[in-house]
């Protein structure tokens, strides 16, 4: 009978483990075809309530979800700070969740949204919050490519504050097409499981803004 029980455990346990990790890989797929506020809203929510492994995707993946808002929201600033808020608690859970010294490629994924989260802010009032935040954005976007010089979304994200910065700040758009190209064409197989592949989409929305 104990054994029974055991066996009947250890199934119910197993039916668990692959709806948690159905429900992880069905969020991503998601996230993949996320275009709205209302979509990214309705995705952090879910991100936030799967407790999975590896553990720092699911944070990641919510925090992502507060910077993709919070960029659709960069002409409405005052919608942004809730989801400013959640994106950096949750960028900083992940962190949290990873060895600094082992895993190097997760770190510079998550700084790279950090670099994100922080940007969001900017957004909320320039003039009061772009001296602070956007140093910070910075140095969490270097961060990431001192850990992983080659990875795209980091390179991304450079792209878009060469192209969006004035020129007497250092702004370059010739400078921000290299950037997103090459970021481009490392992600041409980009795949599509539970691992960060996005920002191909992002990379081509810049390239076209680029003449």
């Amino acid at each position: 009978m104990k054994k029974l029980f055991i066996c009947a455990l250890m199934l119910v346990s197993g039916y668990s483990s692959m709806a948690q990790s159905n429900a992880l890989q069905q969020a991503v797929n998601q996230l993949d075809q996320a275009q709205t506020v209302k979509d990214y809203a309705a995705l952090e929510k879910t991100f936030s309530g799967i407790s999975e492994q590896p553990a720092w995707l699911p944070p990641y993946y919510a925090a992502l979800c507060n910077a993709k808002t919070g960029f659709l929201l960069q002409d409405d600033g005052e919608k942004i700070e809730p989801f400013a808020d959640r994106g950096e608690a949750m960028a900083q859970k992940a962190l949290s969740l990873l060895d600094s010294t082992k895993q190097k490629k997760e770190l510079a994924e998550v700084y790279t949204v950090l670099s994100m989260v922080y940007r969001t802010r900017v957004f909320i009032n320039p003039m009061t919050y772009g001296r602070k935040y956007g140093v910070l954005s910075g140095q969490m976007l270097q961060k990431a490519l001192a850990l992983d010089p080659g990875n795209p979304r980091a390179l991304y994200v450079a792209a878009w504050v060469k192209y969006y910065t004035p020129k007497m700040w250092g702004g370059d758009k010739e400078q921000a097409k290299k950037l997103a190209t090459e970021s481009l064409q490392k992600l041409g197989n980009p795949g599509t499981d539970v691992y960060p592949h996005w920002g191909r989409t992002d990379d081509q929305q810049l390239l076209g803004k680029i003449k």
